[in-house]
């Protein structure tokens, strides 16, 4: 039975309908199976010994003298630091120079590995890159907004298969980012309470979407999840700005980002998949109002005609069942 279900966050809509979707391993089918890849790739610009084909690392971890993790300025990317933090008029339309900062994290040497497959330690590594780099990015003056995401296979928009993630840092908020907060400061004015917590507590209360509950972390499939298998992480602790984040976090978040990435692998046949960070604003990091958090997005549908004309997703499995089916995952 169909029904419609609203993100108490954003007051966004989706159709929970379920009866046209397909079982889990129908979906794993669907999913192009990929060809084994080899551990070094002599034409991938991020295997080791290829340095040069990229700029030179901005951040480095190494063992033995070797390096274990690097972060690049983006050879291709759209922004450039160069450039003037100006907006302009042409007529009575507004723009904007292509200022920004954007960075690859070319997170192992091994060019065959993802996620899922990394060791804790590994996926530790990846975590606190992320916000060494999110903090050095956003001293910037100019910079308003840094995203940290993850894009795992063609699907997904990643071009090269060696295991990379990337940051983006921009002068401007845009709107799909911006009205969610102020829905948040709406919240807060009306309760007195930070809506994020708010909707994690009740899934914790209502327990059926919950897939992992650690001491610091809780990740589950969200009552309005967009699209099938849509899968969110919270800190349980009210932290406006992933900077907030401590090495102790760091070591949990890898635990159960490994965990729900290994669970997903199993499940869907390791699938094309998003993952974004969703972290205040900069100069927002003490904010009552807003709380970080990680969203995991696999690809293994695609928005329609309708769902582009009214913004009204429809997602064919519904989160009671996903959230099972994620939990049922034997990984061990």
């Amino acid at each position: 039975m169909s029904e419609f279900r609203q993100n108490r966050a954003t007051k966004e809509w989706v159709i929970i309908a379920p009866e046209r979707g397909k079982r889990p391993s129908d979906l794993a089918e669907d999913v192009v199976k990929r060809e084994p890849s080899p551990s070094y790739s002599e034409n991938c610009p991020f295997c080791p010994g290829h340095e040069e084909q990229t700029p030179s690392a901005v951040f480095q971890m190494t063992h033995a003298g070797k390096w274990k993790l690097r972060a690049v300025p983006n050879r291709f990317a759209a922004l450039s630091p160069d450039k003037p933090a100006t907006r302009n008029f042409v007529g009575s339309f507004l723009s904007a120079n292509g200022f920004g900062i954007a960075e690859v994290i070319i997170e192992n040497p091994l060019h065959n590995i993802t996620i899922a497959t990394m060791s804790i330690d590994e996926v530790t590594n990846v975590i606190y890159a992320y916000r060494e780099r999110q903090r050095e990015v956003s001293k910037n003056e100019n910079i308003n907004l840094v995203t940290i995401f993850r894009n795992h296979g063609p699907g997904a928009g990643t071009s090269l298969e060696h295991p990379h993630s990337q940051l983006i840092a921009t002068p401007i908020v845009p709107p799909h980012v911006r009205y969610p907060l102020e829905q948040a400061v709406m919240h807060y004015d009306k309760y007195g309470t930070c809506v994020y917590c708010d909707m994690f507590i009740e899934e914790l209360r209502q327990k059926e979407r919950i897939i992992i509950d650690s001491p610091r972390f809780v990740v589950f499939c969200p009552f309005a999840a967009n699209s099938p298998f849509e899968t969110r992480v919270y800190p349980k602790h009210h932290e406006a700005s992933f900077l907030s984040i401590s090495d102790d976090d760091i070591a949990e978040l890898a635990v159960v980002l490994h965990e729900i990435l290994l669970r997903m692998y199993v499940l869907l046949g390791d699938p094309d998949y998003n993952y974004i960070i969703r972290s205040s604003p900069i100069g927002d990091e003490d904010s009552r109002h807003l709380h970080w958090y990680m969203i995991i997005i696999p690809k293994i549908s695609t928005p329609a005609g309708f769902e582009i004309g009214s913004g009204i997703y429809v997602n064919t499995v519904a989160p009671e069942d996903a959230a099972k089916r994620l939990r049922e995952v034997k990984t061990g």
